[in-house]
C-alpha cells in the first residue's frame, strides 16, 4: 500500500513539465533604419562628435554646466514619476513570487480541541443520560495542482516579461525626465538672457527719449519725435511682464521636476548664466544599436512576450486540471493519548477536472488574449517608427538652427551698425526719428531671436539625446527604502536591466 502511494506523486512530478501549451514567443527584429541623408547644416566635421554609449550615459555633462548636473541628480532622487515607477517595478516583482508559488504545493497546519456534551438515551426514571466527548486533533493539510500542461508555467513566463516592462519603464520616465530638467533648465537661462537683453534695450530707449525732452525743449526737434521714442519705450517695456512670467514659470516647472516645493528654486537660479551650449556643431555618428537602447522600445517589446505567454495561460484551461490533495495528522480522544503511534491519520486524494461545456467561454478568452497580442504588437511597431521619426528631427532641427542662428549672429550685428548710423545721422540732421526707431526695433528684435535660436539649439540636442534612449545607463538604484523630499519613504527599485 505504501508503495503505491510513493508511485502517486512519482508519476505526478514526472508528468508535470512535460508539455507547455501556447506559442513560444520570438523576439521579433528591430528594422535598420536610415538617418544619414539629414543633411548638416555646414558639412564641416572639425568640431564634430560621434555620440557613443559612455557619452549616452550621461549625455548632461557635456554641456559642462554644474548646475544642471547637479539638478539631474536631484531629479533622479525626488522626481515623482520616478518615484511611481519604481513602485510599479516592486509590484511585478512581488506578482511573479505570486506566480511561481503556483508551481509548488501548498501546506497548511491545524489543530482543534472539542468537547461536546449530548443525550444519548432516557432512563427508568425519564431523566435524559447524557454523555460527554472529546476530541482532539492536529496535522498537516496539503493540495498541488500539477502544472502538465503548463499553465502555471506560463504565467510565471508572464511575470517575469512583465518585470523586465515595468523596468524598462522606469528607464522610460528616467529618460524623459532627465530631458525635461535639462529643457527647463535652458528655458530659465533663455529666459534671463532676454530679460538682460530688454532691460538694457529699454536703458537705451530711455536714454534717447531723455535727450530728445531736452532737444524738443531747446526748441531743437519737434514733438512728435518725443511721442514716438516715447511708445517705442512702453512698447519694450510691455515684453519685460511677459518674459519675468515665463522665467516663474519655468522655476516652478523645474521645481516639480526635481520634486521640490514650487518657489525652492528661486535663489539657487536667481543669478544669470549663459545657455548651456554642445561644445559641438555637427553630429558624425550615433551607435547602430540605438534603436534597442530605447527603454520605451524595450518596454514594448517586453510587454508583448508577456502578452504571448499569456496566451499559452489561456490555452491550458482547454485541458484537464490535475490535483493532489492529502493530509496526516494526529487525532484521538484522550489527550494523553495524542502522540501515541496509533494515533496517526493519513488520506490522499488524486483528482482530475476536466471543463467540458463553457459555453465557448474558454476559446472566447483566447481569442481575447491574441488579440491583445496583436495590439501589442501593432504598439511596438510604432514605437520604432516613432523612435526613428524622433531622431530624424532631433537631427535635422539641431543641423538647420545652426544655420538660422549664424544668419541671426549676422542680423544682430549688422541691426547695431545701422542704430549707431542711424543716431548719429539723426544728431546730423540727416534722418528723421523714424530710421532711429527702426534700427531700435530691429536690433532688439533680432538680438531676441538670436537668444531664442540659442535655446533652440541646445534644446534640440537634448531632444537627439531623449530620441537615442540616453540616461537611464547612468541611474544607479538600490533595493533600500529613500525619502523623497517632503514624502515619506518609498522603496527604489534596481535599475541596472534584467539580462534575457
Amino acid at each position: 500500500m505504501r508503495l503505491k502511494l510513493l508511485l502517486i506523486p512519482t508519476l505526478c512530478l514526472s508528468l508535470a513539465g512535460c508539455v507547455t501549451v501556447g506559442p513560444d514567443y520570438q523576439e521579433p527584429p528591430v528594422p535598420q533604419a536610415n538617418v544619414w541623408d539629414v543633411t548638416s547644416a555646414n558639412g564641416k566635421k572639425g568640431d564634430g562628435v560621434s555620440i557613443t554609449k559612455e557619452n549616452l550615459a550621461a549625455w548632461w555633462k557635456v554641456f559642462n554646466d554644474p548646475m544642471l548636473t547637479e539638478l539631474i541628480k536631484e531629479a533622479l532622487e525626488g522626481n515623482l514619476d520616478v518615484r511611481e515607477a519604481r513602485a510599479r517595478v516592486r509590484e511585478a516583482r512581488a506578482r511573479l513570487v505570486i506566480s511561481r508559488a503556483g508551481l509548488f504545493p501548498s501546506l497548511d497546519a491545524s489543530g482543534s480541541y472539542n468537547q461536546a456534551r449530548s443525550i444519548t438515551s432516557y432512563n427508568a426514571d425519564n431523566e435524559a443520560v447524557r454523555t460527554e466527548n472529546t476530541y482532539y486533533s492536529a496535522g498537516f493539510d496539503a493540495s498541488w495542482e500539477i502544472d502538465i500542461f503548463g499553465g502555471t508555467r506560463r504565467e510565471v513566463e508572464a511575470a517575469q516579461a512583465e518585470i523586465q516592462s515595468e523596468q524598462a519603464s522606469l528607464e522610460s520616465v528616467w529618460v524623459s525626465m532627465a530631458g525635461e530638467v535639462a529643457q527647463t533648465y535652458v528655458a530659465i537661462r533663455s529666459y534671463q538672457q532676454r530679460l538682460a537683453v530688454a532691460e538694457n534695450n529699454l536703458k537705451a530707449q530711455a536714454d534717447t527719449l531723455e535727450i530728445l525732452e531736452d532737444r524738443h525743449k531747446a526748441g531743437l526737434s519737434d514733438e512728435l519725435d518725443v511721442q514716438q521714442a516715447r511708445y517705442n519705450l512702453e512698447k519694450s517695456r510691455s515684453a519685460i511682464p511677459t518674459l519675468r512670467s515665463g522665467l516663474e514659470l519655468s522655476y516652478n516647472a523645474l521645481a516639480v521636476l526635481v520634486g521640490k516645493m514650487p518657489g525652492k528654486l528661486q535663489k539657487r537660479l536667481e543669478r544669470a548664466q549663459d545657455i548651456p551650449k554642445p561644445p559641438f556643431s555637427v553630429v558624425l555618428k550615433i551607435p547602430a544599436d540605438t534603436l534597442r537602447q530605447r527603454p520605451d522600445i524595450r518596454q514594448a517589446e517586453r510587454a508583448l512576450a508577456a502578452q504571448t505567454a499569456r496566451i499559452g495561460e489561456a490555452t491550458a484551461e482547454l485541458y484537464p486540471k490535475f490535483y493532489l490533495i492529502g493530509s496526516i495528522g494526529l487525532e484521538s480522544m484522550k489527550g494523553s493519548k495524542l502522540f501515541n503511534a496509533d494515533s496517526n491519520v493519513w488520506s490522499i486524494l488524486p483528482s482530475v477536472t476536466w471543463p467540458i461545456f463553457h459555453a465557448g467561454s474558454i476559446r472566447a478568452n483566447i481569442e481575447v488574449q491574441n488579440a491583445k497580442q496583436e495590439q501589442l504588437a501593432a504598439q511596438y511597431d510604432k514605437a520604432v517608427l516613432v523612435a526613428v521619426k524622433e531622431i530624424r528631427n532631433s537631427l535635422t532641427a539641431f543641423n538647420q538652427e545652426q544655420q538660422r542662428l549664424a544668419a541671426l549672429t549676422a542680423a544682430v550685428d549688422a541691426a547695431q551698425k545701422a542704430a549707431d548710423i542711424a543716431q548719429d545721422k539723426y544728431r546730423q540732421g540727416l534722418v528723421n526719428f523714424n530710421d532711429v526707431l527702426d534700427a531700435q526695433r530691429s536690433l532688439f528684435s533680432y538680438d531676441d531671436q538670436r537668444i531664442a535660436s540659442q535655446e533652440a539649439i541646445t534644446n534640440d540636442i537634448v531632444s537627439l539625446y531623449k530620441a537615442l534612449g540616453g540616461g537611464w545607463q547612468h541611474m544607479k538604484m538600490d533595493t533600500t527604502q529613500r525619502s523623497a523630499p517632503g514624502a515619506t519613504k518609498t522603496a527604489q527599485a534596481s535599475a541596472t536591466m534584467t539580462k534575457r
